[in-house]
């Protein structure tokens, strides 16, 4: 049955007025259930932080204001607005008790799935109007994206709002409550889908109550490296597309991402990316545009490697960006998730490089012509066809190499290794186009 905050909302009783102190654990029940949650010492840290705050407020030791709290926090505008709302309880006091703070962050961070997102779902409704809408989600996409930006002010490239918004709404399904209601509404049901597509928004939606200084999940943009000789505009994984793309990765792959090949710059060449690429035996990032101006692509967290049949592991995954921004992760109903032939004549083992699917029926395939390709619905990561077209011509590729947290030092140490190492670099390559028994 689909739910509507809006309905559940009507449907909630006035509470009684509380009598006492309410400082006092027992004047709320919800406070001696939640706080089982916790270890003592984590309840402690939780009193010191609220000491700490409370004593900023200059509120004798009694609450922490709005200011306070979403400073700390690093909350601001209609999302930080909101957010305080919901730890008060919508009290509209201004004032934030010990019992707010450990009944939302018992609710919020150690609460069952469904209490995490059925809390985050309410937190949307920045107009407070019992309906989580449209207008509610550009608010917060906006608030979303003025973190991110701030952290890399210095790179070029950066998208206007505007666009970066549409493509995440896209993605979101919209039905209307009745005929009185103003703008359409987003059910529950459909947010856990919008969620499930974008992983980098609901990463940073349940990271709120961490310490902005703590390197919260959902924040880190990966810095996109490329020579200074090409020019930044034409390259298409601009800072919010690597957010997007990077919320299925974890952590310590959101540091470095390195330009390996880009088509613009090195050519419509499959031997041009195999070489690039060669030497990276680590995840890369492969991002299509496609002459439809479709923009999609696929991380690999296996190297590209000569192979007569699917190789991989469930790590790797699919993505649209434009017009519409999707993750599609392995559904387990195949093993067949990524595809590298290379210097093969025959036609059952078609030379390219893809993900998913089955021959001939990918959901996403280059030839190696570098020319061509296509893209099908796919069940080994449930995705759909990914352009508006199944057959399509690529107009720019890009292909970037993931550098782990902690391989850049690593790599400047080693510097560029021993005789022995440089030869097994120079194999590998030979490997992956097939000529390395030819060559013995």
């Amino acid at each position: 049955m689909t739910r509507t905050y809006a309905v559940e909302q009507r449907r909630e009783k006035p509470k009684p007025e509380k009598m006492g102190n309410s400082q006092s654990p027992a004047a709320d029940p919800r406070f001696v259930s939640t706080a089982r949650a916790f270890t003592q010492t984590e309840l402690d840290d939780l009193k010191s932080l609220f000491v700490s705050l409370a004593a900023q407020s200059q509120s004798d030791g009694q609450y922490i204001s709005p200011s306070v709290f979403q400073a700390y926090f690093g909350l601001r505008g209609p999302l930080g607005n909101r957010m305080f709302d919901l730890v008060t309880q919508n009290r509209k006091d201004q004032k934030l008790t010990f019992e707010d703070l450990v009944i939302t962050k018992g609710t919020y961070e150690k609460g069952s799935n469904d209490d995490i997102e059925e809390f985050i779902y309410r937190l949307l409704d920045v107009n407070s109007d019992g309906i989580v809408g449209r207008s509610d989600l550009e608010a917060v996409l906006t608030v979303m994206l003025d973190d991110i930006s701030s952290q890399r002010n210095s790179e070029p490239g950066y998208s206007p709002h505007e666009g970066i918004i549409k493509i995440f709404l896209n993605a979101a399904t919209f039905s209307k409550i009745d005929e009185g209601c103003a703008e359409t509404c987003m059910y529950f049901e459909d947010f856990r889908s919008w969620c499930s597509l974008l992983p980098s928004v609901r990463k940073y939606l349940g990271s709120l109550l961490m310490s902005s200084d703590s390197g919260r999940p959902g924040y880190q943009v990966p810095h996109l490296m490329h020579p200074e000789n090409i020019d930044s505009s034409m390259i298409i994984a601009k800072k919010e597309y690597a957010w997007h793309i990077g919320g299925a990765l974890p952590q310590q792959e959101l540091e470095e991402w390195k330009l390996l090949y880009h088509s613009a710059f090195h050519g419509l060449s499959f031997n041009t990316f195999l070489g690039n690429i060669s030497n990276d035996e680590g995840p890369t990032v492969l991002i299509i545009k496609d002459k439809e101006g479709y923009v999609y692509g696929g991380y690999a967290s296996q190297p590209w490697e000569r192979h007569g049949d699917f190789y991989g592991d469930m790590k790797s995954f699919l993505f649209q960006i434009f017009p519409k921004a999707s993750i599609f992760k392995p559904t387990g109903a195949n093993s067949n998730i990524q595809w590298c032939a290379v210097n093969f004549s025959s036609d059952s083992i078609p030379n390219g490089i893809g993900f998913g699917g089955r021959v001939n029926h990918f959901g996403l395939f280059l030839s190696a012509s570098f020319d061509e390709g296509q893209t099908f619905t796919c069940t080994t990561f449930g995705s759909p066809c990914l352009s508006n077209i199944n057959r399509i011509h690529p107009e720019v590729i890009e292909c970037w190499g993931v550098v782990p947290k902690g391989a850049q030092q690593e790599r400047h140490e080693t510097g560029k290794g021993t005789i022995l190492e440089r030869f097994k670099e120079d194999r590998h390559m030979l490997n992956m186009v097939g000529l390395a028994n030819s060559s013995e």
